[in-house]
């Protein structure tokens, strides 16, 4: 197998983060780590809601209150009703954004927060703060094997590097499934991504191992092909949004190092074992171990460990894999 090439996602996200000056007091909410580092690897799609739905910046402050429909989207002082509008407009965006690999939404916005926004009782009555905001909510409904996060979140180090590891996974799947690709093609994929759909789920590991081995006989024709498509997106996609844990990336190390083990010495063999049982203890980072086998499997020859995506699922320089695991 050839190494992977590295595809640049298409990432929806919240104008303001970019630094556009259009938040509700005319400013904006630039985001350091969205405009200095993840910009030279992405391609953003900007989005502004409020402005597309015909308010201006700066405009009347919005949020969200209780209703026998659900939260509603109203307009602080002259109390207009904003939630038709916005849901109208999310479904249209959604349909629009279809390919996209992730989307960014501000924090705390009624419009786009994901995450704890205020659900308030009427004009003056008390908070529920585990709404969702009008537009992000009916979106991600819309699209809900989207890597969706808010920048909020993304300052914590798990979940940046889940997020950056789904979109770019994405970005590569998107790829193939836009070319003319044949059974082959999608078996060569799915064995780079292997290792890395392993780290995240043991049993979508399994279950798309058993899609891919029906590959040939399923995808004879087009709209079998598409249908095959579809359930292998549907798949990946899920076991990248599943969790991965210490125990499942030892597990992944360990699948690894018995590949290029019978290539290496026995202090080549002892030192990596070492080094992924300090992993294990949450004593190094993950690219600890991960620069050993990078090393390893280079220098042995061992193309099939060489080329996994789990090895560099984005780029290095986002040194998203350095913290050490709590």
């Amino acid at each position: 197998m050839a190494p992977v090439e590295l595809i640049r996602p298409r990432v929806a996200v919240s104008s303001c983060l970019l630094g556009a000056p259009v938040r509700f007091d005319g400013g904006h909410s630039r985001d350091r780590f969205l405009t200095d580092e993840l910009s030279e690897h992405v391609d953003w799609v900007p989005v502004c809601p409020e402005i597309e739905i015909g308010l201006g910046a700066p405009r009347q402050t919005l949020r969200l209150e209780r209703s026998a429909d659900g939260p509603r989207l109203v307009t602080r002082r002259t109390r207009e009703d904003l939630t038709a509008p916005m849901t109208a407009l999310a479904a249209e965006r959604a349909a629009a954004l279809a390919d996209v690999d992730g989307y960014v939404f501000k924090s705390r916005s009624p419009s786009c927060g994901l995450h704890g926004i205020p659900v308030y009782a009427g004009e003056s009555g008390p908070a529920d703060r585990r709404g969702r905001g009008i537009f992000a909510a009916a979106l991600a409904a819309a699209r809900p094997e989207l890597a969706v996060e808010d920048e909020g979140r993304l300052h914590d180090a798990v979940l940046r590097e889940a997020f950056v590891e789904r979109i770019f996974a994405s970005a590569r799947l998107r790829a193939l499934l836009a070319g003319d690709w044949r059974p082959r093609d999608l078996v060569a994929f799915h064995a780079r991504h292997k290792m890395q759909i392993l780290a995240h789920s043991p049993a979508a590991y399994r279950e798309i191992g058993r899609l891919v081995a029906a590959a040939g006989e399923r995808a004879g024709t087009a709209p079998a092909r598409d249908v095959l498509a579809r359930e292998y997106e549907r798949a990946f996609r899920a076991a990248l949004a599943t969790s991965a844990t210490v125990g499942r990336h030892v597990n992944v190390l360990h699948h690894c190092l018995g590949m290029i083990g019978r290539e290496l010495d026995p202090v080549r063999r002892a030192d990596l074992a070492e080094v992924i049982a300090s992993y294990r203890a949450r004593r190094v980072a993950l690219t600890v171990p991960l620069a050993l086998l990078r090393h390893h499997a280079r220098g042995a020859g061992v193309g099939y460990v060489r080329d996994q995506t789990y090895l560099s699922p984005y780029p290095d320089a986002l040194r998203l894999r350095n913290h050490v695991p709590a």
